[in-house]
């Protein structure tokens, strides 16, 4: 019994009464949030920094820093909020959609929307949506590797279960859904499983750079705190002292906000049509130095239309549409399919004909056949490939040179080309009557020649991969400009090592779903970093295999879940965007750890070498503390920064980079040193004073900082953003006001802070030459 599908009004009904169909992600309310970050190491730090400053007798001390504590807490929380909503915006993006039985008619709908008893269609490409029994199949077979490990597809007929988070490799299917969510076959296996994050290199990082400061902020307190103690300074004041240099040391806020700035630039990569799909390809992306992509859909506008049709000896063009267009269903998502329904539609067919059987194309039989009723004769129609449609027919040798003939003329013309034979009376898929050809024709993108000299010209090589005879590819490689010469894939030595071989191939002809694969293995064998597009199920193996998976516009759904970045935009352009996007995001990454080495490490060193020096901490525990939270309010806007894009392709060298900053830092406490002498010993300030002035010296040349380290080039040739300028501004100015009116440290007057300002500005320059010695001497910040 075939079902009848749902009605709208039950299926709401069973929606309210099963849930969502989707596997339930365990979050974090707002209580346990909080409380797992008033237990994080940096937390207990300022409450024991608070409650000892209390049990010496600070009360007001023991309140502001609990005030701070607070005030931490909500911007961490704001960070990590606004990138749990970006990551969201993505997910939904991604929403697949499903063509169910509703109400008597067939409609898509989110697949989270599918419950119990919904009838939905599924064909090559599809994910299964849920757990269902098929009560209709024509050359279906599905890919359960998903459960059960098996990497060939499984045959599946009439009565047999398909699972959700398996996918159509051939045939279409008609099944009727038995559980969702949680309760299916993939949901039960997924709550048995303990998921398992890989860190990325960019992760593995960012905690290189936390235990890194770590380590020199606890050796930092430990030398000092013996120094001290030795000096007869009272445990407690000794303690809260430490924790409040620990607390400024250590950038605690540094996973945070790289975190942030990856999550919103992947929000602004989905803005320019590129969702992420693993957030560490992101790396991969920005190093990317050879593209192998589709000629259809990425170098095309996917604009398929039949601009030609032949039809041969006893038969009309209207024939031939007319027989193609009973195997292009017009709701099939295939763009050729829909071309074909588009040229039938102009002609305004008016030919009764029913459907009895249909069995979609694929990448094995590489044609559609479909069985129907044509004024009461039944009539077996392929549609498919030339070659192989003429290899199911028997012509005389007039149609078989007529129609060879005319398959040659397309594709010298640039044609893709249908062929199209019938055999009435029959439901037998052999000794076919060639009917026609239809030549179909899909213009090149307008800025697909521009776009490959702009990727080439930053360091990425472009290859294009087609299933085109070598005629067609040629033309299309002299149209684009493609440097480099066109090889069939019978031409192609797969085991070449010298990288110089790749780099002289343009593209590549006739190429079948598997030579993708080891198109992906030669070219990373040969030490490229590799992006590929896909669109069908037989891309599946490439995409996993390369550094970064694209899956275009218009690929299938099984395509889409395995990829690493799914493109919601035609064109050659939106992967220049996604590839330019993903090293900007890289740079802030840089600049920020940069920035965030150079302070840490100078605000550590200051304090310990000038410590050792008076004999007395240089800063109050309110102004490190203080200064550690001021230091962290920019640092959000630095995801939005202006950054430079690396001109080729390129890693960043921690030795490199742990040189440069160690040079700002050196800078840093150079200029403390000297400001030290002269407040001390050439204008004999007193100590609240001293102490005052360099908390407005940190704070004020640490933001002076982000200037110089967001860019290689001169500061002030290559300013930050608009949303970095008006925060360094900010922190600048709210430290100024502290100084000048006293609040929580000894006031100093006007003259002082227009003095430390005119000191911090002189030694921004001074910190530039460094820069200038690094790039002459220092290895160079990025590998090449």
């Amino acid at each position: 019994m075939i079902p009848n599908g749902l009605l709208g009004e039950e299926a709401r009904r069973r929606f309210a009464a099963y849930g969502p169909n989707e596997i339930p992600e365990k979050k974090q309310g707002f209580f346990l949030k909080a409380a797992k970050w008033f237990a994080s190491p940096i937390a207990l730090m300022l409450l024991g920094a608070a409650f000892l400053s209390l049990i010496a007798g600070k009360t007001f001390d023991f309140y502001f820093i609990l005030l701070l504590t607070f005030i931490n807490f909500g911007v961490s929380f704001w960070q990590e909020r606004k990138a749990d909503n970006a990551i969201q915006k993505l997910r939904e993006s991604l929403a697949i959609q499903v063509k169910v039985l509703r109400d008597g008619a067939w409609i898509s709908v989110p697949s989270r929307e599918m419950v119990p008893g919904d009838v939905f269609e599924v064909s090559v490409g599809d994910l299964i949506p849920a757990d269902a029994a098929l009560f209709e199949t024509h050359n279906l077979s599905v890919n359960e590797a998903a459960l059960t490990g098996e990497s060939l597809p499984k045959d599946k007929q009439i009565g047999d279960s398909v699972f959700s988070g398996t996918f159509v490799t051939t045939g279409l299917g008609r099944a009727s859904v038995t559980a969702t969510g949680a309760k299916t076959s993939f949901g039960r296996t997924v709550s048995l499983i303990e998921k398992v994050k890989r860190r990325s290199l960019l992760e593995e990082d960012i905690l290189m750079i936390s235990k890194f400061l770590m380590v020199v902020s606890l050796l930092g307190v430990l030398i000092i705190s013996i120094f001290f103690f030795l000096n007869h300074v009272a445990w407690s004041d000794l303690l809260v002292l430490d924790l409040s240099l620990i607390i400024a040391g250590i950038p605690v806020s540094l996973p945070t906000v790289m975190t942030l700035i990856i999550s919103l630039g992947v929000l602004e990569l989905a803005k320019k049509k590129a969702v992420v799909r693993r957030l560490s390809a992101l790396e991969d992306l920005a190093n990317v130095d050879l593209l192998l992509t589709d000629k259809t859909g990425t170098l095309t506008m996917n604009r398929i239309t039949v601009a030609k049709i032949i039809p041969l000896p006893g038969f009309s063009s209207e024939d031939v549409v007319f027989y193609a267009s009973l195997a292009a269903p017009a709701e099939s998502k295939s763009a050729i399919d829909q071309a074909v329904a588009k040229k039938a539609a102009s002609f305004d067919l008016d030919r009764p004909a029913k459907i009895i059987d249909y069995t979609p194309a694929d990448s094995e039989r590489k044609r559609s056949t479909v069985l129907a009723e044509i004024g009461g004769t039944k009539t077996l129609i392929s549609v498919g490939a030339p070659q192989i449609i003429e290899g199911l027919a028997l012509p005389s040798a007039t149609d078989r040179s007529f129609y060879e003939t005319h398959v040659e003329e397309a594709a010298r013309d640039g044609y893709r080309a249908l062929g199209v034979a019938i055999k009435p009376g029959s439901a037998v898929e052999s000794g076919l009557r060639l009917a026609g050809l239809l030549l179909l024709a899909d213009p090149l993108d307008d800025d697909a020649g521009e776009t490959i000299d702009f990727l080439e010209e930053n360091g990425i090589g472009v290859k294009m991969l087609t299933g085109d005879n070598l005629a067609i590819a040629r033309r299309t490689v002299d149209e684009l400009g493609l440097q480099g010469m066109t090889l069939a894939r019978d031409k192609v030595n797969w085991n070449a090592e010298d990288p110089r071989y790749l780099g002289s191939i343009g593209a590549f002809a006739e190429i079948l779903p598997e030579d993708k694969f080891k198109l992906a293995k030669l070219a990373q064998a040969q030490g490229y970093i590799v992006a590929m597009t896909g669109d069908g199920v037989n891309d599946l193996g490439a995409i996993k295999a390369v550094n970064v998976g694209i899956a275009v516009k218009n690929a299938v759904d099984a395509l889409k879940s395995a990829a690493d970045i799914v493109l919601f935009s035609q064109g050659l352009s939106v992967i220049r965007d996604a590839l330019i996007e993903a090293r900007k995001i890289f740079a802030r990454l840089y600049s920020y750890s940069l920035y965030r080495l150079s302070e840490s490490f100078r605000l550590i060193i200051t304090v310990v070498v000038l410590g050792f020096i008076s004999r007395a901490y240089p800063l109050t525990p309110l102004q490190l503390i203080l200064i550690a939270l001021l230091n962290d309010i920019p640092t959000v806007a630095l995801a939005f920064d202006r950054v430079e894009v690396a001109p080729r392709p390129a890693k960043v060298k921690p030795t490199a980079r742990f040189a440069l900053s160690s040079l700002y830092g050196l800078a840093g406490i150079g200029n403390s040193l000297i400001l030290f002498f002269l407040m001390t010993s050439v204008f004999h300030l007193s100590w609240g004073i001293i102490q005052t002035v360099y908390f407005l010296k940190l704070t004020v040349s640490g933001q002076m900082l982000i200037y110089v380290a967001h860019t290689k080039e001169r500061w002030w040739k290559y300013l930050p953003s608009r949303q970095v300028i008006w925060a360094i501004t900010g922190v600048q100015l709210v430290a100024t006001v502290f100084a000048i009116f006293g609040i929580l440290m000894p006031a100093i007057p006007v003259l002082y802070v227009v003095a430390v300002w005119v000191w911090c500005f002189i030694w921004l320059q001074i910190t530039e030459l460094t820069k200038v010695l690094d790039q002459k001497v220092i290895v160079p910040r990025f590998e090449k």
